[in-house]
This record gives structure tokens, sequence and C-alpha cells, in this order.
């Protein structure tokens, strides 16, 4: 059984951070009880996690270029974004196994509308969520989120685990990005204007976070076929 994900009973709203025009980084937005916050919602969604990966395993995509990506990654959702030698695409089936993608679990759609929302995107109904893990040294590069049909619609995404610095960049990959470091509970949102935004994660550190141990679990929100 999934847990409600959010503390109502908070004093205080989570901080925000604009990091560009249409980017905000809503720190804590998510409390677990790790944290000492609501009762047992990061919890819950570890569980949620482990049973969606159980039916569609963590695996290294690998690029059209023929790297092999660092961190791992699974699916949730009506579809799930892969990447092969053929290019990268959004799929209803997983390609391992070829059954439909594991369903989103209906408290993280609320959490994810509940984000985006907050960062000013009312209405946001995402169908797909990319579950990325990383472990000390994995690492995702600049790149931009283009793969969905409608790109009026936002990013959500969700840290959990060990901290991370997350790189926020400009329309052009020579933009500088700017570092941010995330902790488990913040999410970041990003669409309008910057909804095109270069991004990426920088090499994972060494760590042991009391929840998920040596690794960092990074949740997609999108509007794949919105």
């Amino acid at each position: 059984m999934t847990l409600n994900l959010f503390d109502d009973t908070a004093p205080d709203e989570p901080s925000t951070r604009q990091l560009a025009p249409g980017a905000l980084l809503l720190r804590g937005f998510v409390q677990g009880e790790s944290d000492g916050g609501n009762e047992g919602s990061s919890t819950a969604m570890l569980a949620d996690i482990e049973a969606i990966t159980s039916q569609a395993p963590f695996r290294h995509l690998v690029t059209p270029g023929g790297f092999t990506m660092s961190v791992a990654m699974s699916n949730c959702g009506q579809l799930g974004w892969v990447s092969s030698r053929r290019g990268y695409r959004y799929v209803s089936a997983d390609p391992i196994s070829g059954n439909p993608w594991p369903c989103m679990p209906a408290s993280w759609l609320a959490l994810a509308s509940r984000a985006a929302t907050a960062a000013g995107y009312p209405g946001f109904v995402p169908d797909a969520c990319l579950i990325n893990q990383y472990a000390p040294g994995s690492k995702m590069s600049l790149h931009q989120d283009r793969d969905e049909h409608d790109l009026s619609q936002p990013i959500v995404s969700l840290s959990l685990g060990l901290p991370a610095v997350f790189l926020f960049g400009g329309l052009k990959r020579s933009d500088k990005p700017q570092r941010v470091p995330l902790q488990h509970g913040d999410v970041v949102v990003w669409g309008g204007p910057t909804r095109l935004a270069f991004h990426g994660v920088m090499p994972l550190e060494e760590g042991e976070h009391a929840l998920l141990g040596r690794r960092r679990i990074n949740l997609t929100f999108r509007c794949a076929s919105c």
C-alpha cells in the first residue's frame, strides 16, 4: 500500500528557488521518515520503485553513438523512454520483456501534478516516468529533453538518496550551466522558455544514504504523448 507523500501538517511550505525563467527548485518538496518528515513517504516511494523494477529491471542503455550509459534506467507509465543504436524514443512496451511498462503509482501522479502546479504549471498529467539509478561515479551528460510530443508541458524531476550536483544550462550546449546542489526530497520543475534547456548531472560522489544506501534515484515525469 502506498502511503501519503505529503506532510499536510507541516508548519512551513518548502523553500523555492528560481533557476531561470520557467524553472523552479522546490527544496524538500517530498519529506520522508528518514528526514523526520511525514509518515513513511520516502519509504513508500522506495517500495514502489522496487515493485516497478522487479517487473522492469534497471538496465544500462546504449546511445545511438554506441556508448553505454553509466546511469541505470527503468520506466513506468503508459510509455517508457529507451535508447539504442536506432535512436532515442518512447515505446509502450519494455523491449526486454515485451510487456507493457508497469503502471505509474497514483501517489506519484499526484506528487508530479502538485509539484508542477507549485511551479506555475497547473493541469500537468504525466504519462511517463523515467526512473534513473545513479551509483557513485555515474553521471548524465548535458542534453535536452525533446522526444516528447507536446513541449508546452513541463518536466518534473524528483531526487531521492545521495546528494547530487544538477547542471542547468541554457538553450545552447555551449551555454555555461549553473551548478545546483540537490538533496533527498528536492524537486526541479522546468518548462516554458527553459523547456529545452540543456541539463545534466555531475559524477555522483561516494556516500551512504540512510534509506537508499550508495545510490541516488531520480524520477523524471513527462508528458510523452499528450
